[in-house]
C-alpha cells in the first residue's frame, strides 16, 4: 500500500515519531510532502528533520505560506503522478486549498483519499471555501477527527464517509516522562499553565482562582502571545505579584524538565463564538510527565482528561479555587492522578497508539470498509 502523507505540520521534528510507526507496518510504503518551513503569525518554524527513518520526505515550495486556508504546493501535481500512491491522506481541513488541490489530484488518478479535522464548531464557509469543502466530502472516503464534536459536525454536514476519531499526533513517552535530573523546583505547591496566551485560553481565570488560595503556592505561567502584557497588572490588581512567575517559551526539548516542576497544570480554556478548545495537547503532555491535570469543561478537554484528571465548570474561578485547593491537601489524590495521567497517555495518546489507529483506517479504506 503506498501512501502519500501531505502534512504542515510535520515540519515539526517530534510529529514525525507517528510517521516512523506508520512505517513500520510491513504492508505500508508512507511518503511525506512537507513545505521548508512553515510561518505561524509572527515566527517562522523551519522544517526539522528528527526523525525520518522508513519514508520518504519531499519538500516542495509553500504558496502563501503562513496562510491556514489559501496555502497550497507548488510541483504537487507531478509529484503525485510519479509516486501514483494508492492511498493520499491529506493532513488539512476539508475547506483548505490545499486539500481541494490534493483532492483533484486523488480524483483524477482513482486514489483513496482521506482528510483531518479539527473543527469542532459547526460554520458555515463563503466561497470558494464552501466549494473546497463540499468537493472534499464527495470525494473523500475517510475523515479522522481530533475530536468527538468535529465527528458529529461532519455527520450533521452530510459527509457519508467513515469517520475515526484520532487525534492528529500522540506524544512519545519516552520523552514525555517524570523528570528528576536538573528539574527546577520551588518551595510550596507550584501550579502551572503552558500555552498561548490569549484570552480565550482563560488564563485570567486562573489569576482570580490563585488569588484566594489559602496555603503556600507559585504559579508558573510558561508561554507568549497578544495576552501577556495584561498578566502583570492583573497579578498586581490581585495582590499575588509576587507569587506568579511569567516564562517564555521553551524548546519542545525542554518542556518535560518544566512540566516535571510542576505539581498540576491547569488548561482552563473558555468557550468562544468562533473557538473551542479542540484537544489540549498540553494536558496529554503533563499526564505522560506524571503530573496532576486539571481542565475546564471547554470544548474536547473532559474526553481527553477523563478519570485521569480534574474538570471545572469553565469561566468559574471558585470552582477552581476548590478543585486546586482539594488537590493541594491531598496528597494521595494527587499520586492516583499522576499514575492515572500516565496510564491513560499509554492506553490512547502516545505516537505508537495513534499510528496503529491511523493505519487502521487505511486498511478499511482500501478494503472499501
Amino acid at each position: 500500500m503506498r501512501v502519500l502523507m501531505i502534512s504542515k505540520a510535520c515540519v515539526t521534528g517530534t510529529y514525525q515519531r507517528k510517521l516512523e510507526e506508520l512505517a513500520q507496518f510491513p504492508d505500508v510504503e508512507l511518503s511525506l510532502v512537507v513545505p521548508p518551513y512553515w510561518r505561524d503569525g509572527r515566527r517562522v518554524l523551519p522544517l526539522e528533520r528528527t526523525y525520518t527513518s522508513g519514508y520518504q520526505m519531499h519538500v516542495l515550495p509553500m504558496v502563501f505560506n503562513g496562510s491556514y486556508h489559501l496555502h497550497f504546493y507548488r510541483g504537487l501535481g507531478p509529484l503525485v503522478h510519479e509516486l501514483r500512491p494508492h492511498l493520499l491522506h491529506i493532513d488539512e481541513e476539508p475547506y483548505n486549498l490545499a486539500t481541494f488541490q490534493a483532492m483533484r489530484l486523488a480524483n483524477q488518478l482513482r486514489t483513496k483519499a482521506l482528510f483531518f479535522t479539527w473543527q469542532n464548531l459547526r460554520r458555515r464557509y463563503p466561497p470558494p471555501f464552501s466549494g473546497f469543502e463540499r468537493y472534499s466530502f464527495r470525494h473523500a472516503g475517510c475523515a479522522i477527527a481530533g475530536n468527538q464534536e468535529a465527528a458529529k459536525i461532519l455527520r450533521a454536514k452530510g459527509f457519508s464517509g467513515a469517520i475515526r476519531v484520532v487525534p492528529q499526533f500522540g506524544v512519545d513517552p519516552q520523552v514525555y516522562r517524570r523528570q528528576t535530573a536538573g528539574v527546577q523546583r520551588h518551595e510550596g505547591f507550584v501550579i502551572g499553565y503552558v500555552g498561548r496566551l490569549v484570552e480565550e485560553k482563560g488564563v485570567q481565570v486562573l489569576l482570580r482562582a490563585v488569588a484566594g488560595l489559602g496555603g503556600d503556592w507559585r504559579l508558573r505561567i510558561i508561554g507568549d502571545g497578544p495576552y501577556r502584557a495584561a498578566l502583570p497588572a492583573l497579578s498586581r490588581e490581585l495582590s499575588i505579584e509576587l507569587r506568579v512567575v511569567l516564562e517564555l517559551w521553551a524548546p519542545s526539548a525542554e518542556m518535560p524538565h518544566k512540566l516535571s516542576g510542576l505539581d498540576a497544570l491547569v488548561l482552563p480554556s473558555l468557550t468562544r463564538s468562533n473557538w473551542k478548545e479542540q484537544f489540549g495537547r498540553v494536558l496529554v503532555e503533563a499526564m505522560s510527565c506524571q503530573v496532576p491535570v486539571v481542565g475546564s469543561s471547554c470544548g474536547e478537554i473532559p474526553n481527553v482528561i477523563g478519570d485521569a484528571g480534574l474538570v471545572f465548570p469553565e469561566g468559574d474561578h471558585d470552582a477552581l479555587r476548590e478543585t486546586l485547593s482539594r488537590l493541594m491537601g491531598d496528597a494521595e489524590l494527587r499520586q492516583t492522578l499522576s499514575e492515572r495521567g500516565r496510564a491513560r497517555v499509554l492506553e490512547r495518546f502516545t505516537q505508537q497508539r495513534v499510528a496503529a489507529q491511523t493505519y487502521e483506517a487505511y486498511r478499511d479504506l482500501m478494503a472499501g470498509a
